[in-house]
């Protein structure tokens, strides 16, 4: 069956059907690519530069950042098109059913502040390229026109769902990618490779500090699209080839070295010919592109803002729309993405006009990867000893307000998955180290480097799969094949309780109120 793009999708997190199944994995390329292929990426790769390294030095730490979190991503791809739903359902396999809430927490926390990001990025830089064009005001009014105007298309993009969603980024991959590569020709007389930063060698006390905050900074983008892959891997048929799944992932993420070094190119013209736009004290990256970029580049630098916002907007908004629809169940998933997509607006105007955000949504960013990503290894490592086998019934056991199933465990609490998330979580911010922002109590350990998120990892690993080994789950959720790499038990399974028909009657009459 074809599902038309101007089709309000209907689907919520339930398993998609079989018949509905239709994406590729490149579909899941575009959506993962066009929806970091924007400016805000280029602002995330302008770091390195505000962070005082050379341009070579800041290329290595974006490689290095960029391919160690394509890695950390990739697996994330996987629970789609096994489960037929998104990730923070699957996560009820390895957290319980009650506490797969922990995912849907981590994704909306994400969403609305990546959200935030695109629509503040995008409309500041279209307010400055038309001011700069034609002559409008860069008033309060003008900004705020432009932010509503954005971020209402973003909401209609998600209303219509998936198959709109695809179509924008289809298109917007293709032309954000030119635009970027005219970019090229724009600054090419003005880029110069041996830009030297602020660092006279290596063994400067501030260089490696500043080259790892450089390299978790990349190594974020890709980490906060953990929560959201299996919002578009789940229309992917499940025969598809795990390899080719992952692999779309992988190198959706390796394929923003575009803008990544678009921004970070960019970065190192700001700091030569306007430096007072990368001060760290107050860093200006969009202000400072507008002003050293030769006039005939200002249009398709509105273009890249429009375009590329539009796609990560809507890719972090579709999410966030989807996951509440699977905790309240009252909402249906075009309610709950009007819902959430009001508050985000209303976030965004706040804080633009009542605070300066700026610096605040940097920090809340970083500290929501910094807690994303020891959910994710619970996650990888999860569907490992798993085998990648699940049962899709058994995780709609919550959405259905029924009990028992595979992963009921203690109450529908697996306490093995919540307690590595919880400790490792917590580790981790304990190392955080923000200066100027939020310094943990164990912050300077390091000698000024942030190693938050490394920690986290490491630390997520070796404790989920000991508890794993100590404590063994029920051998009924491993499948005919068993566990690999640790022990299971034989505690029974309870039968799963509840009629989903009745309970569907006694949801229904109260969702239409």
């Amino acid at each position: 069956m074809t599902t038309s793009i101007t089709e309000v999708e209907t689907n919520g997190v339930e398993r998609i059907p079989d018949a509905d199944r239709t994406a590729r994995p490149i579909d899941l390329f575009r959506l993962a690519f066009g929806g970091a292929n924007t400016f805000a990426t280029c602002v995330l790769g302008a770091f390195p530069i505000l962070f005082g390294l050379s341009f070579w030095q800041g290329l290595a730490a974006t490689l290095l950042g960029l391919v160690a979190g394509a890695l950390l991503l990739a697996p994330m791809a996987l629970f789609g098109p096994a489960n037929g739903t998104n990730n923070a359902v699957s996560s009820s396999a390895h957290l319980g059913v009650h506490g797969r809430i922990v995912g849907s927490f981590l994704s909306l926390l994400t969403a609305v502040a990546f959200f935030s990001i695109s629509v503040w990025s995008s409309g500041d830089a279209l307010v400055g390229g038309a001011h700069r064009l034609v002559g409008v005001p860069e008033s309060d009014v003008t900004y705020g026109i432009a932010y509503a105007i954005f971020a209402g298309l973003v909401l209609v993009v998600c209303v219509y769902g998936f198959r709109f969603m695809l179509m924008v980024n289809k298109i917007a991959v293709i032309a954000a990618s030119a635009l970027f590569v005219l970019g090229v020709f724009a600054f090419a007389g003005d880029f110069d490779p041996g830009y030297a930063g602020s660092f006279a060698s290596t063994a400067d006390p501030l260089f490696w500090p500043s080259f790892i905050g450089s390299a978790l900074i990349v190594l974020s983008n890709p980490v906060s699209f953990g929560a959201f892959l299996g919002d578009w891997s789940r229309y992917i048929p499940a025969t598809t080839p795990r390899r080719r799944v992952m692999g779309a992932a992988f190198l959706a993420q390796i394929a923003t070295l575009l803008p990544f070094v678009f921004g970070l190119a960019t970065a190192s013209i700001i700091a030569s010919k306007a430096a007072d736009y990368v001060d760290p004290a107050a860093p200006n990256y969009v202000g400072g592109l507008l002003a050293v970029s030769p006039g005939w580049y200002f249009l398709p630098l509105c273009l890249i803002a429009l375009i590329g916002g539009l796609s990560t907007g809507t890719t972090a908004l579709y999410g966030t729309g989807l996951d509440v629809s699977s905790v309240f169940t009252r909402f249906s998933r075009v309610q709950a993405t009007f819902f959430i997509g009001g508050l985000s607006i209303a976030f965004i105007f706040f804080g633009r006009f009542a605070l300066n955000l700026a610096q605040s949504i940097s920090t809340f960013a970083t500290l929501i990867i910094t807690c994303t990503a020891p959910w994710m290894i619970v996650m990888a490592l999860g569907y490992v000893t798993r085998r990648g086998w699940y049962d899709a019934d058994a995780l709609q056991v919550f959405n259905r307000r029924q009990t028992g199933g595979r992963y009921w465990f203690n109450h529908g609490w697996n306490w093995r998955g919540l307690a590595t998330w919880f400790l490792s979580a917590g580790v981790a911010l304990l190392f955080t180290n923000l200066p100027g922002q939020f310094v943990g109590p164990l912050g300077d350990l390091a000698n000024g480097a942030d190693i938050s998120l490394p920690v986290g990892l490491a630390l997520a690993a070796v404790v989920y799969l000991g508890l794993l080994t100590l404590f063994p789950e029920p051998r009924g959720v491993y499948g005919p094949d068993g566990p690999r790499f640790v022990r299971a038990s034989d505690t029974g399974v309870p039968p799963i309780v509840g009629d989903r028909d009745e309970e569907a009657a006694a949801v229904g009459p109260a969702a239409a109120v």
